[in-house]
């Protein structure tokens, strides 16, 4: 045994905040007692006996698959938690004076706090054998994955990795669609469509003129449908419409597969069970989320001004379990050609400018000879008062640094329909992304005309470099 035991295998896995929050001060504690202990010479081993460094990869190993954006995170988080305690206590008599030991002991009682774990309740268990809840997605596909024998629900599809796929939908202002594929459409879609039908949740929204003579639409009702699952729920229907975001289902109930319900948002029973289906408002009339744990699918509902926004996390077995006659999915497929405003990214302006400005690719007039000014009169939607485009940006960079593409249909909303209200919908869009879409390496999308920069380089500004190097070549 060398010095290299002071700072345990695994622990480097503790560092990671997106997949295990706020265990850094715990890990910093431990690396520095290990640094110290290397300049005094006096390096601190686990011996035999102090079964710290078991305790301590036991814990990770528990761990290592949670993220917050999961249902149940934190009772899971908890459970691993406590068993990480029971096992300090368990060889605390042998690792009397180990400061590793000590420091975890400490590192411990500090994270239950934080996560306001309870010292009692139920632990969880490193045996294969841990049985499954059949109401809990992720500790049914993670018992799947132990046990590839297993049946499931008769769509349930077992797959060979690890850990579940997730797949992430966004609609918002005029209405702005992000499909599964991260596909970002503008869209007039106006009257019911559905977003998500397949054999286990259904979204449809219904979209309504926000101009008068526009074909721009925005989202007025929202109705989600979360069908019958074996024993875990019977069918829930949630209905949002303007001016009236509920905290229950349309049957007065708050949450299904639990016996305790309440309206508290609490997600968990008596047993220390994640509930198979229930909903937390975070804000009365204007945010609400809906947890369907029992088929990993988180919904988020908001109102902003008099429109709402609709964001979704759903594991990607669950999206694609659908037949022929369910085809017909905006997150799935994107908007009709025939429905699409933009060309293929690109939108229109309400009024004559640069081209390329913002980022946006502006309409063309009919004629080459045509005069700019006639151009506000091809274009789709008329000019709303009160917001020039300047005004238009400066307000959407109040909330949004990044001139992806949130900013650009924030921008492209204002000049559209001349409320402010939907730089606070763009804005809490990409919030809501941030925290359901699981691969934050595909976050942020940019507009086709602009660099992959947080500030997009002109067209003016590449033509003078490109004079510039040929200057200098010749």
């Amino acid at each position: 045994m060398g010095r290299a035991g002071c700072c345990y295998r695994g622990a480097e896995r503790l560092a990671s905040p997106p997949r295990v929050p706020r265990l850094r001060p715990l890990l910093l504690l431990l690396l520095a007692l290990c640094y110290g202990a290397h300049r005094g010479g006096q390096c601190q081993v686990a011996t035999p006996q102090c079964r710290i460094q078991k305790c301590t990869t036991d814990f990770v190993s528990l761990t290592s698959h949670l993220t917050p954006a999961l249902d149940g995170f934190d009772v899971e988080f908890c459970k691993a938690l406590r068993a990480y305690s029971a096992c300090t206590q368990r060889t605390a008599k042998s690792c009397r004076g180990n400061l590793v030991f000590h420091s975890a002991v400490l590192g411990i009682s500090d994270l239950m706090t934080q996560r306001n774990c309870s010292r009692d309740g139920p632990t969880s268990s490193t045996h294969p054998e841990i049985q499954s809840e059949p109401c809990n997605y992720h500790s049914r596909t993670q018992h799947a994955h132990t046990h590839p024998h297993t049946h499931t629900h008769p769509h349930t599809h077992t797959h060979t990795h690890t850990q579940p796929g997730y797949l992430f939908c966004g609609l918002f202002g005029d209405p702005h669609l992000r499909t599964f594929e991260d596909s970002f459409q503008t869209c007039k879609v106006e009257g019911a469509w559905p977003l998500i039908d397949n054999d286990y949740l259904s979204v449809q929204v219904t979209n309504v003129p926000v101009v008068t003579g526009s074909s721009a639409t925005a989202t007025n009702k929202i109705t989600i449908i979360f069908k019958p699952f074996e024993e875990c729920t019977d069918q829930r229907v949630y209905q949002a419409v303007t001016d009236d975001l509920p905290a229950a289902f349309v049957d007065g109930t708050v949450s299904s597969g639990a016996p305790d319900h309440n309206l508290n948002g609490n997600n968990v029973d008596s047993t220390g069970k994640v509930r198979a289906l229930w909903i937390s408002e975070h804000s009365p009339g204007r945010h609400v989320e809906l947890h369907a744990g029992y088929i990993g699918v988180t919904v988020i509902v908001r109102q902003l001004g008099r429109y709402l926004t609709l964001a979704v996390r759903i594991p990607e077995e669950m999206a694609h379990a659908y037949d022929a006659t369910q085809d017909l999915q905006l997150c799935l497929n994107g908007c009709p050609t025939s429905e699409r405003i933009d060309r293929g990214g690109h939108l229109s302006l309400p009024l004559p400018l640069p081209r390329l400005a913002l980022g946006l690719q502006l309409q063309q007039p009919q004629g080459e000879g045509q005069p700019s000014h006639t151009h506000s009169h091809t274009a789709p939607y008329s000019a709303p008062q009160g917001f020039s485009v300047e005004d238009a940006r400066a307000r959407c960079r109040e909330q949004l640094e990044v001139q992806d593409i949130y900013f650009h249909s924030c921008v492209f909303d204002l000049l559209t329909t001349g409320d402010a209200n939907f730089t606070a919908a763009a804005f809490s869009a990409l919030k809501d992304m941030e925290s359901l879409h699981p691969h934050r390496e595909r976050w942020t999308i940019y507009p086709p005309s602009s660099a992959h920069t947080s500030q997009p380089i002109t067209w003016l500004l590449l033509l003078t470099l490109c004079i510039a190097c040929f200057c200098v070549c010749v």
